[in-house]
């Protein structure tokens, strides 16, 4: 009996990139075809006709199941509907705009089959086409977050991966309203074979993910799975305090020994400025992690799905 691989393809705004990429994964599934295959799509909201490019494939390709949230939830939302409503013993992820590179499946399945790993994950070895300033940014994020977490991350690690069925659940139990996939996958553990690829453009469209979208996505990487900011901010109270008693001590020990005033209106203004800077930066941290805390105890729907080709379809989880 055929195993089945579930592909995930989260879509916003894909319009012009999902007849490229049909025409490729299908190109693939034909080669692979001792296994059969579930194509699921989730349109995150899409503003252009990515919806209507959708509903024709699925006409003419029973494999084909699209569901389309109810407004743009964001990536990670629309990568959990998937997990949710995927049915294969493996199940995969990977973006339309082709630059994760299909033709890499057949080589994926093979080392999971192969009963040595539970994961098959790609990885960029270089960054050609992206902005220098971008570049040097990602990896020291992936340098920052590997020192201070429990989150095992790769430097140029990207979503596309193939799991088998014990991963997945496993992710699913996960269910945080506030999701950093790349490190939830380690967090799992699971042992995870690294596939190295060239970087690839995209085939058609533009990038959603802006420099303040990214600096924010690592933001929620680093408070997700790091407690090392609290600590920052623990750690800095109690060294000004102490800086402080030292300089009251000074000034106290000066005055009575040799009766000097305490002078300086300026440099009086800075040291306040610089302690309330540091009390606002404390706050800011710990007003994060309360934050991310409210979200998860409101318990709002991950997602809402606004129309489907599948009845069984998970419409919302909580």
């Amino acid at each position: 009996m055929k195993k089945k691989i579930s592909l995930i393809v989260p879509c916003y705004n894909e319009e012009e990139a999902l007849p490229f990429f049909y025409k490729e994964i299908s190109r693939v599934s034909d080669e692979m075809n001792n296994y059969d295959f579930e194509l699921i799509f989730v349109d995150d909201g899409s503003k252009d006709k990515t919806l209507e490019t959708l509903q024709k494939l699925s006409a003419k390709d029973k494999r084909i199941t699209y569901i389309s949230f109810s407004r743009n939830f964001g990536k990670e939302a629309a990568m959990y509907a998937g997990f949710i409503n995927a049915s294969g013993e493996y199940v995969a992820v990977m973006d339309a705009d082709m630059q994760d590179p299909p033709s890499l499946l057949p080589e994926m399945a093979a080392y999971l089959t192969s009963g040595e790993y539970d994961s098959v994950a790609t990885r960029r070895v270089n960054r050609e086409g992206e902005p220098r300033i971008r570049s040097f940014f990602a990896r020291a994020f992936y340098r920052i977050i590997n020192k201070i977490s429990d989150a095992d991350i790769v430097d140029g690690a990207r979503d596309y991966r193939l799991m088998k069925r014990e991963m997945v659940d496993a992710i699913i139990e996960m269910g945080e309203y506030n999701r950093f996939s790349k490190g939830i996958y380690g967090w799992v553990g699971f042992k995870t074979k690294w596939l190295p690829f060239q970087n690839a453009e995209r085939i058609a469209g533009e990038t959603k993910w802006s420099f303040w979208k990214l600096f924010k996505y690592s933001l929620d990487g680093i408070i997700n799975f790091s407690q090392v900011p609290l600590s920052i901010a623990s750690w800095s109270g109690i060294l000004l305090t102490g800086i402080a008693l030292l300089i009251i001590l000074f000034i106290c020990i000066r005055k009575l020994l040799f009766g000097d005033p305490v002078a300086g209106w300026a440099s009086l203004t800075c040291i306040i400025m610089f302690i309330g800077g540091i009390q606002l930066f404390c706050m800011g941290i710990i007003g994060q992690y309360l934050s991310k805390m409210y979200l998860e105890i409101k318990k709002r729907p991950h997602y809402i799905v606004r129309q489907t080709n599948r009845e069984d379809t998970v419409k919302k989880v909580q």
